[in-house]
């Protein structure tokens, strides 16, 4: 649930739509695959079910801002829902992965990829370990919606002017996330060889990679590429997404510690007990003394931390003032999106959507 609700937009039930009719084309071809397969599919199709539609909503605000500017009466076409909708499908690929590597059960407040390929292979009676099954299938899982992604992706852009720009950024953009989420894990076990008056300074470079990057700043420039954009509209909508993506990831932070279960359909303190090595949890460190700190960093990581504990690190966050300096860098990066947009050769209503859009990802408690 956004804190700040963003205008009606025709993008999540054109995107639903063009899944479903996506979605409908994988069925009909996987049934050379046999019964077993259903599983698999199911658990596909579950993973692109709900979610906020972000990236496809900044891709659609990106083309909206170029093909519409100078008073243009350019129309949507199968080909730009088509890659909103593949971008949907890529960050379903990146929320398996995800859940895996952090061990979380729940997601949006079912079970996660692998505890439900578990749960079907318990209630199918096969023999093995239920729980290897489930991991091992979600990695496929994975890699089967990266490949969805990818095939709408192509067939999207077949016969478009722009395809090359398109095809670059979006190659570029998996890349990134996918080398972020590697120095994300990395930092998780190295935090501790690593100059700590660093460790800002690297939660922020893996927040700009996993998420400014993926999440805003490049489904941006993929829906402005689409549309035809010069490099000067390019430049000033990479100088908006990159800050509000760098604010939508610090609130996600915030939200991992703070958020409330029955918004976010996670457990309060998640962040906590996967040991997550945010900005948050390393500005708090720079602030304690070495036995706080001492503490601090024997219980993060802890899968077992009680409600209790989980209350006492968020006091310890919250006195040690770095709650309060996460929420300040929030605000400097919402204003500095703010200025990119001035002035720039984009559509004037296109520039109130990416506004609204930037206050929904950066004011939210889910």
């Amino acid at each position: 649930m956004l804190g700040v609700v963003p205008s009606p937009s025709p993008v999540p039930d054109a995107v639903a739509a063009h899944l479903e009719r996506f979605l409908a084309r994988m069925r009909d071809e996987s049934t050379e695959y046999g019964p077993d397969a259903a599983a698999f599919l199911d658990a596909a199709v579950g993973m692109l079910d709900g979610g906020k539609r972000l990236r496809a909503r900044f891709c659609h605000a990106g083309w909206r801002a170029v093909a519409r500017f100078d008073d243009r009466d350019a129309t949507e076409t199968d080909p730009l829902w088509d890659v909103c909708t593949a971008l949907e499908i890529f960050q379903s690929a990146a929320l398996v992965h995800d859940d895996l590597i952090d061990n979380s059960d729940t997601r949006r407040g079912r079970p996660a990829a692998h505890r439900a390929l578990e749960a079907s292979h318990r209630e199918a009676g096969w023999s093995g370990d239920a729980d290897a099954f489930g991991r091992a299938a979600a990695i496929l899982l994975g890699d089967l919606l990266v490949a969805w992604s990818d095939d709408l992706l192509e067939s999207a852009l077949d016969g478009q002017p722009h395809a090359r720009v398109v095809r670059a950024e979006y190659a570029k953009m998996r890349r990134d996330v996918t080398t972020g989420q590697f120095l994300d894990i990395a930092e998780e076990s190295a935090w501790s060889v690593n100059d700590g008056h660093l460790h800002a300074e690297r939660a922020l470079r893996v927040a700009s990679l996993k998420s400014a990057r993926y999440s805003i700043e490049q489904p941006l420039v993929l829906g402005a590429a689409l549309g035809g954009a010069d490099e000067d509209q390019i430049s000033a909508l990479r100088r908006f997404g990159h800050p509000i993506g760098m604010a939508f990831q610090l609130r996600d932070d915030v939200l991992g510690v703070f958020g409330d279960a029955s918004v976010t359909g996670k457990p309060t303190g998640d962040d906590l007990r996967e040991g997550k090595r945010t900005v948050l949890v390393a500005l708090t460190r720079e602030s304690l003394d070495p036995s706080a700190r001492n503490l601090l960093d024997e219980m993060l990581g802890d899968p077992e931390l009680t409600p209790q504990q989980v209350s006492f690190l968020q006091a310890t966050i919250t006195g040690s003032g770095a709650l309060d300096r996460v929420e300040t860098m929030i605000a400097d990066y919402a204003r500095e999106a703010d200025r990119a947009l001035s002035g720039a050769r984009l559509d004037n209503a296109a520039v109130g959507e990416l506004r609204e859009l930037g206050r929904a990802a950066t004011v939210r408690s889910a």
